[in-house]
């Protein structure tokens, strides 16, 4: 007990709960960027950036009930924005979030109401959280998780919104051939790094490097600039521009460590401080761009949609200058890079399967679930952590699940581990897969007028893109008139590391998905917490938590529970 007389369940509740309201804030604020951009495109402030997806556009406005017909673009998208408002500012406890009931199934969204585990509002939801949590508030374990559960929804709130929008600014993914890897990094251009999660920034940084090649060339760098992604702003820009991947979380240090490195232009989320260390040995310029976010040692360049195009110049230049300062006694290259098929996001799934059935586009992977030839779904999430050998475990459970005819679905540095492994590629379909899944995949390949099928992993994006997954999982399910807990869907976090982690992991929960951690989160002082989050959450949301850090065990429970699941739906 503590000195007040909080006892352990207490604490440990408290603990995993705020870990949920920091995960839920920092989905949140990404989401909050990419509306006030928006925002300013809507009333012509903005000039850099332009509604790039006019039909995604249209296809959000109606999910959320907005009309269409007959009105401009810019009208539609002033609803949507001020829609999007709502949900971080709505203060009637009647009504809640716009953008969950135009994701979820009605079913699953009136049973989280029923639970009151609904916020108002994004904003509500945390802050509640930080308040019941300080010292001398909420002390029953099961309703400061309950109450967790309230943020970890608004966490899922946040990241369709920056998912859907960033898609209507920027474009929506499809499928794209690039590479990924450390060999990405050429000793013949000047190489930017493009790191951490909000994709405004690299945006930018895409457009304005495209245009300075000549002068890159004119320093003597032969293949001019060179883009590559770290972590998830390079998932971003590696499924909208083909910009290949040089590293996830863990080995984004390594980057610089090739000596060739001449700028990491970072955002926000998952940047190790550390990079300025790293930088002091070599002749990389770090840049951090948001103001809200700044690392000693870093070079600052504010980025706000205003400025976008003239920051990014400025960024560009710093990279330039620092071309001419490398060592080339410094200068490691690593030769090892993998080619990987990217951008498959609900849309670009939805298309290549109407090429099979244009009428009806989820059919064919209804009949191949239906018939067994895929027995289910895993979306694989999360982190990387130094409590595992980097990657390992994303690379044997995938493995392992795609033996079983379990199809692949990644975002985030789950993605990366995948797309460096080599995974992401029709190869890895026919080497791996279960027949019933190859079978699949190849059939799919052939109508997208590939030479083989599909990759054996669908890189879906970074990790705020996880509600693409959803997008998916409730088409399904409204096909099938069930709920989500009906479905043969998993998740699984091989390697959870961060708050985010945590709080995605939750909501993933509270949809219904029994979901995999692969490294025990600090709740283990409390039996009461544990049990809450594993049977107490089977019980009421269908999903729960499950922990199996041996990855070929943890790949047979995940496959048991989506032959569970199929047995309930009678196939």
């Amino acid at each position: 007990r503590g000195i007040c007389g909080a006892d352990r369940h207490t604490i440990a509740a408290r603990q995993v709960a705020r870990m949920m309201a920091a995960g839920a804030s920092a989905h949140a604020e990404h989401g909050r960027h990419i509306l006030y951009a928006l925002k300013k495109v809507v009333d012509g402030s903005v000039k850099a950036f332009s509604i790039r997806d006019e039909a995604k556009l249209v296809a959000v406005a109606r999910r959320m009930g907005i009309t269409t017909d007959g009105r401009t673009v810019n009208d539609v998208a002033g609803d949507v924005v001020a829609a999007s408002f709502e949900d971080f500012g709505n203060q009637d406890e009647g009504k809640h979030s716009n953008w969950l009931r135009a994701l979820l199934p009605a079913k699953r969204y009136e049973r989280l109401k029923k639970l009151g585990v609904m916020a108002p509002n994004i904003d509500m939801g945390v802050a509640q959280l930080m308040s019941r949590t300080s010292i001398g508030c909420d002390a029953d374990p099961l309703n400061i998780i309950l109450g967790g559960i309230r943020a970890a929804l608004g966490d899922l709130n946040g990241m369709a919104l920056a998912t859907e929008l960033s898609d209507v600014l920027f474009g929506t993914p499809s499928p794209v051939v690039t590479q990924a890897d450390l060999g990405v990094v050429k000793e013949t251009a000047v190489n930017i790094a493009l790191n951490g999660h909000n994709p405004l920034v690299a945006e930018a940084v895409c457009r304005v490097a495209a245009e300075m090649q000549d002068r890159a060339k004119a320093l003597g760098a032969a293949d001019g600039i060179n883009l590559v992604g770290v972590c998830c702003t390079g998932n971003e820009v590696m499924l909208r521009h083909g910009v290949p991947l040089a590293a996830n979380y863990l080995s984004q240090e390594m980057v610089m460590m090739t000596g060739a490195m001449d700028a990491m232009v970072v955002d926000v989320q998952c940047i190790m401080p550390g990079i300025t260390a790293v930088a002091e040995n070599f002749h990389t310029v770090v840049v951090t761009t948001h103001d809200e976010n700044k690392i000693p040692g870093a070079v600052h360049r504010a980025v706000h949609p205003e400025n976008a195009l003239e920051a990014a110049r400025e960024i560009v230049d710093l990279a330039l200058g620092a071309y001419g300062r490398r060592n080339p006694k410094h200068i490691h290259l690593s030769d090892t890079k993998e080619t990987c098929i990217v951008g498959f996001s609900a849309e670009s799934i939805v298309d290549a399967l109407a090429r099979v059935n244009p009428q009806d586009p989820l059919k064919p992977l209804l009949d191949a679930i239906v018939s067994g030839a895929i027995q289910g779904v895993a979306l694989f999430a999360g982190c990387n952590t130094t409590q595992l050998d980097q990657d390992m475990n994303y690379k044997m459970i995938g493995r392992e699940l795609a033996k079983r005819n379990v199809l692949l679905l990644a975002t985030g540095c789950g993605a990366g581990a995948f797309a460096k492994d080599g995974l992401m590629t029709s190869e890895a379909t026919e080497r791996w897969a279960g027949d019933g899944l190859k079978g699949v995949l190849t059939l799919l390949g052939k109508e997208a007028g590939l030479d083989g099928p599909l990759p054996l992993v669908f890189h879906m994006g970074s990790c705020v893109d996880n509600s693409r997954a959803v997008s998916v999982a409730t088409a399904l399910a409204e096909k099938l008139g069930v709920d989500l807990s009906d479905l043969p869907v998993v998740a699984s976090a091989p390697e959870a590391m961060s708050e985010k982690a945590v709080s995605i992991g939750s909501w993933s929960v509270a949809l219904g998905f029994p979901t995999h951690l692969g490294n025990i989160p600090q709740v283990m002082g409390s039996d009461q917490v544990v049990e809450i989050m594993t049977t107490g959450a089977k019980e009421a949301f269908g999903g729960y938590f499950m922990v199996e850090q041996d990855p070929v065990k943890a790949a047979q429970k995940l496959y048991d529970v989506i032959l569970e699941r199929r047995r309930g739906l009678g196939i």
